[in-house]
């Protein structure tokens, strides 16, 4: 059976009809999966700089409390030298009990800065995007989903 030219010009526009809807469809939805990939990237990026920020905080935090331990070591030996210097038990010039006292408040300091560095290490390792992760897996249900209204 012949197809006239008209009729061949008529199936021809009716197609040509369709085309720029889909095609324009499928650009919209391009170009939101790009927006929505680079908005990932943002979010993982957010996250990555608020742990990594985390972790240089405890490590300052960990700086300070490994100097107040060594401080309060040198402290400590400085007072056992003059423990060893007072020997011999005399009760005049007894005052290496301020060196004791003083290494005591710097060791507790030590312990006190440690305790805070190593929560802020809990805190902040791994540094894993775990929003943008939990946000990219909510995307996928909702394109796979038979019903993605119900999936958000």
């Amino acid at each position: 059976m012949a197809i006239s030219t008209e009729e061949m010009r008529a199936r021809q526009e009716a197609a040509e009809g369709g085309n720029p809807n889909i095609a324009q469809a499928i650009q919209e939805v391009s170009e939101r999966a790009q927006i929505l990939v680079r908005e990932e990237i943002e979010l993982a990026k957010a996250e990555v700089t608020a742990k990594l920020t985390q972790l240089a905080k405890g490590a300052a935090v960990g700086a300070a409390a490994g100097i107040f331990a060594v401080a309060g070591l040198l402290f400590l030996l400085h007072g056992f030298a003059w423990l060893a210097y007072y020997a011999l038990p005399v009760p005049d010039g007894t005052f290496f009990w301020g060196f004791f006292l003083v290494a005591g408040v710097l060791f507790l300091l030590g312990a006190i800065g440690g305790f805070v560095a190593a929560r802020a290490f809990k805190r902040g390792s791994p540094p894993t995007p775990e929003m943008a992760i939990d946000e990219a897996k909510r995307i996928r249900d909702t394109v796979q989903s038979d019903r993605p209204e119900q999936t958000i």
